[in-house]
């Protein structure tokens, strides 16, 4: 390397370290603040706590009035003794939630009194270190290369994605069943909830502004990576918007003005609770503006999202509005590389993915059979469902596995596996839709980049080497088998048989060409 060259790259590297830098650092201050703090029980913590839990409830811990305690799991025993007694039992959900509050609106100490300092001192921090990260590959060149990816510990399953993998899925677990260990760093929320939404910051609100952070930052990085391709700068585009707006902004202003809520992008059976009684009475309940949001649900359910897969595929949704598939297109993308192309994995894919699609449909034929029954058809038997498939599949499938895998399982492994409504769509899109992904066998070299890159596990290259065209059930569109392609072997089209850039005898076929059409002759 001669010294212009290696002074060139020298600013990009000190870049990436400092970002690399920040961001640890900005993840371990986020971290350690989980511990940092006190609990004090006194008039304060039971005013604050006043809107969420019952004054009964709060009456109960005035034996605890004036005490602070050091520990968390100390404060958490104290409060769940007075609060759920023989005389006042509680559900474990109910319980759960009350313990929440209370600890919530119980922290003190720096968390508490520097509130905004912290919030930037961890959550900005970490993320303008990515971003800082990230900016200098713009010096680099477009486009996705090996460059020894599967011998990074981090992207190839080494010691450093294993510890990745396991903070993920210690998070979510936290996040998902455990939100009182964690209200410390809930409470860091609280000025921008309070800003957007008027109402303190609970755990789905921290989930959402990192989920949105993480979705906007790494969508940077592949503004980056793909800037020499249209398509891809459109997409990403598209996944910040529809995740910043529809599933963050949209839903906390409506939140703010007392509003019923909705992510409007969130589809049945994606969106499993839609049917529930509770969903159902609070938008019935909510006047107009509900109303119409459950006729809008049921018109996304019904007409929107089969005709658009028709048209364009699944890739119109998992890759270009869903936010799960807008995560892993951003935040997973590093770790697409690792979705297991085996014949057992198709196999296995198949009959879960369907298998959730068959536990879903018949769990939303209990939910609205319940509510048009006023509960007399199947009584408690509903609610147990709902329950059993909200932890399994809702929190454990699609959320701690889902994204905890990511750096072990690839980036789509609930897409691919679990999700209901990407086994409707992908049933749509193999047997009745245009979008095909077709291919010019003749240029083909068998490099196997498009295999290597497809977060689906589908074997692109068996397609490419034959010239055969194709549309999976499970293949969501994303087009990096495409992008990667150094010979432009394969296209992504909507099209009618006859029309497209790969004519193949099968696509002869399927639809009557006249005698006169150039295809043909």
């Amino acid at each position: 390397m001669t010294a212009n060259t290696h002074a060139h790259h020298q600013p990009s590297k000190t870049l990436k370290i400092a970002g690399l830098i920040l961001f640890l650092l900005g993840l371990a201050i986020f971290t350690v603040s989980i511990g940092i703090g006190e609990y004090r029980i006194d008039s304060t913590t039971l005013t604050a706590a006043a809107d969420k839990v019952p004054a009964e409830t709060l009456a109960l811990l005035a034996p605890l009035s004036g005490e602070t305690f050091q520990s968390k799991l100390a404060a958490l025993d104290a409060i769940e003794s007075h609060i759920n007694t023989a005389e006042h039992p509680l559900q474990d959900y109910q319980l759960g939630v009350y313990k929440f509050w209370i600890l919530k609106a119980a922290v003190s100490g720096p968390l508490r009194d520097h509130t905004l300092l912290f919030f930037f001192a961890s959550i900005i921090l970490a993320s303008l270190g990515a971003l800082i990260y990230i900016l200098p590959d713009i010096k680099s060149l477009p486009g996705i290369k090996h460059n020894n990816i599967f011998f990074s510990s981090t992207m190839g399953r080494g010691l450093l994605g294993i510890l990745l993998g396991g903070y993920l899925i210690g998070f979510y677990i936290l996040l998902y069943w455990y939100p009182e260990y964690i209200v410390n760093v809930i409470v860091l929320l609280d000025p921008l909830s309070m800003f957007l939404r008027k109402l303190p910051a609970d755990q789905w609100f921290l989930y959402g502004v990192l989920y949105t952070l993480a979705v906007t930052v790494m969508g940077v990085r592949m503004y980056m990576k793909y800037r020499h391709n249209r398509y891809h700068l459109i997409r990403t585009t598209s996944v910040i918007f529809f995740q910043f707006a529809f599933a963050f902004m949209i839903p906390a202003l409506l939140e703010r003005f007392n509003q019923p809520s909705m992510d409007l992008k969130n589809a049945w059976p994606l969106d499993y609770t839609l049917f529930t009684d509770w969903r159902l009475s609070s938008l019935l309940d909510g006047g107009t503006l509900g109303t119409l949001m459950l006729i809008w649900a049921i018109i996304l359910m019904l007409v929107v999202v089969p005709w658009m897969t028709y048209r364009y595929g699944k890739r119109w949704y998992c890759s270009w509005v869903c936010g799960c598939g807008g995560l892993a297109e951003t935040l997973g993308d590093p770790f697409r590389q690792l979705s297991d192309k085996s014949l057992k994995a198709w196999r296995f894919e198949r009959i879960i993915i369907n298998a959730v699609l068959v536990l879903v449909v018949v769990m939303t034929v209990m939910q609205i059979a319940n509510f048009t029954s006023d509960g007399a058809l199947f009584s408690n038997y509903t609610w147990r469902v709902n329950q059993w498939y909200s932890f399994f599949i809702g929190s454990a499938f699609a959320g701690v596995i889902g994204t905890g895998f990511y750096p072990l399982m690839g980036n789509r492994v609930w897409c691919r596996f679990g999700c209901p409504l990407a086994a409707i769509m992908g049933i749509i899109q193999k047997f009745k839709s245009r979008f095909v992904i077709t291919t010019n066998g003749a240029q083909c070299i068998s490099c196997g980049n498009c295999s290597t890159y497809c977060e689906m596990g589908i074997d692109v290259r068996w397609y490419a080497q034959r010239g055969q065209n194709f549309a999976r059930a499970s293949c969501v569109g994303c087009g990096v088998c495409a992008a990667v392609c150094p010979r432009g072997v394969l296209k992504l089209e909507n099209t009618a048989p006859g029309s497209r850039y790969n004519v193949a005898m099968e696509d002869l076929m399927m639809q009557d060409i006249s005698e006169s059409s150039p295809f043909v002759k």
